[in-house]
């Protein structure tokens, strides 16, 4: 079988996006409507703005079984968040675990969405310092 056209790998790039931009959007929203901080919030907007395959879009959508998924259940240190930094670091880290997916699995369709995907991340890993540490 040609990987280019693997269903499955559809799949996991969609999910994967999904999650990367819900991450995203977790921390752009504190950022934006916790911590009133525009430039920030900014930042992650368009950084959010950019995780897209749009020539994909209707076989990503396709290739969704959300219903089905095996690990869809909430495991238990899902459900825990003591304060706003628990909820940044969790979703800062799906949100760079996930470009890191969307980046390797993305080779097999051709370099430039791969290296979009590495841009993403350590644009993520560099966002997560100045917010945090700051």
């Amino acid at each position: 079988m040609n990987n280019k056209n693997d269903p499955k790998i559809v799949r996991l790039v969609d999910a994967n996006l999904n999650r990367l931009k819900e991450g995203i959007r977790v921390i752009e929203d504190i950022a934006r409507y916790h911590d009133d901080n525009g430039h920030l919030a900014l930042k992650l907007k368009n950084l959010r703005h950019q995780c897209r395959i749009d020539e994909k879009y209707l076989e990503l959508l396709s290739s969704r079984d959300s219903i089905n998924d095996v690990l869809r259940p909430s495991t238990k240190s899902e459900m825990n968040r003591a304060n706003i930094k628990d909820i940044l670091i969790a979703n800062y880290k799906r949100a760079q675990e996930s470009a890191r997916v969307l980046e390797e699995a993305t080779k097999i369709w051709g370099g430039e969405l791969a290296e979009r995907f590495k841009n993403i991340r350590y644009e993520l890993y560099a966002l997560e310092k100045e917010n945090l540490l700051n």
